[in-house]
């Protein structure tokens, strides 16, 4: 099961460096001209969850395996991009793709790095990005309407249905507000809204890019930071504040050395780890643990998963054949201290089908193929 978060931005605002962070890698070419990134770059990133460590410290495992997601460096956007304008039609296509976006928002002054539109200015540039996805949704439910309008003369209710929100949703789009704040009546409008896969109704999470120096008060001094805050609270999104720059040298350490670099900046948590965990969150994701003596490791679900849905991310065959799940919680083994004392407590126990998994859960699953 993958989920990914498209990385996007205009040229310049430090999307290439904060994905060779992320990553760990130097796979996007961090050039200071626009376009340098022409594919999108993939990358694995491990989930920060000191959980793991604090399981391990009870059932001493031989190894830990962290979950995963993916993230995806995509080419720089400019205005103009929706009527092809730059590299306009393949980001557009990329970004169709993920799951949910980072829209990374320059909050620094250099003038070393050259802007495309020449100055720093976030709510513009929020404002660009946005306005060109939503062209780029408009015309994707005007196709769609065009196309039903052709078929009404066959009496369907569920094209009457989708007609008559794909016409609401245009004049929505028209408005120049994104697909994510357009209500639906019921669910066939839903339905249909899903069947678009409209770039605007994908969740957004805003990575405030700051100088290394404004990242110690989360960027609670800088003027840029604050604009974008307040962008984000009218849509409902979250800011997390990174410095690039700061991500990129510290993936080239050790981790020991990672640490003393960051205390010295009274850095408490890393940037990254603040971003790969908001990204985990608005995909509605969570994790629940399988632990023995052989390994520790987490697994990724959708929030209001069941146990055999659950299973079925370790293996197809623990779905099909499942039996019932073994489950305590992570909460419970901390506060008694081993596995033991948490079935003396009554607190570990056999759950069936219908079992609703919860972030923390550690389970083992019987089944019979």
């Amino acid at each position: 099961m993958g989920f990914n978060c498209g990385i996007v931005g205009l040229p310049n605002v430090g999307k290439s460096t904060l994905f060779n962070a992320v990553t760990r890698t130097a796979n996007a070419q961090a050039a200071n001209y626009p376009f340098c990134t022409i594919e999108p770059n993939v990358g694995r990133v491990a989930v920060p969850d000191e959980r793991m460590e604090k399981i391990n410290a009870i059932i001493k495992a031989k190894k830990i395996v962290p979950t995963f997601m993916e993230f995806v460096d995509i080419a720089g956007l400019v205005k103009g991009a929706s009527r092809g304008e730059g590299l306009g039609n393949q980001f557009l296509g990329h970004i169709k793709q993920v799951d949910a976006i980072v829209h990374v928002v320059r909050c620094f002054e250099d003038s070393n790095i050259t802007h495309v539109d020449g100055n720093t200015d976030p709510a513009r540039d929020v404002d660009t990005i946005n306005t060109e996805l939503i062209y780029c949704d408009f015309e994707t439910v005007t196709k769609s309407v065009d196309k039903m309008s052709r078929l009404l003369k066959n009496n369907d209710k569920k094209i009457l249905i989708s007609h008559e929100c794909g016409l609401r949703l245009k004049d929505h789009l028209e408005q120049l507000k994104p697909a994510r704040t357009f209500s639906v009546k019921n669910e066939d409008e839903e339905d249909y809204l899903k069947s678009l896969h409209l770039i605007t109704k994908k969740q957004v999470l805003y990575a405030a890019n700051v100088n290394e120096n404004e990242l110690a008060d989360n960027g609670e001094n800088s003027k840029h930071v604050k604009v974008l805050r307040e962008i984000a609270h009218k849509e409902g999104a979250q800011v997390v504040v990174v410095s690039a720059r700061l991500e990129e040298e510290l993936g080239q350490l050790e981790p020991e050395d990672a640490q003393v670099y960051m205390d010295d900046l009274n850095i408490k948590e890393s940037g990254l780890d603040r971003l790969i965990k908001a990204g985990y969150s608005i995909l509605g994701l969570m994790t629940y643990f399988t632990a023995g003596v052989q390994e520790i490791r987490a697994w990724t679900i959708p929030k209001e998963c069941k146990a055999p849905q659950a299973a079925g991310v370790i293996h197809s065959d623990f779905e099909k054949g499942f039996i019932c799940a073994e489950v305590y919680a992570y909460d419970d083994l901390m506060r008694l201290g081993s596995e033991a004392k948490v079935k003396e407590a009554g607190l570990y126990r056999k759950e069936g089908r219908d079992y609703l998994c919860k972030d923390g859960d550690i389970m083992n699953f019987l089944f019979n193929v």
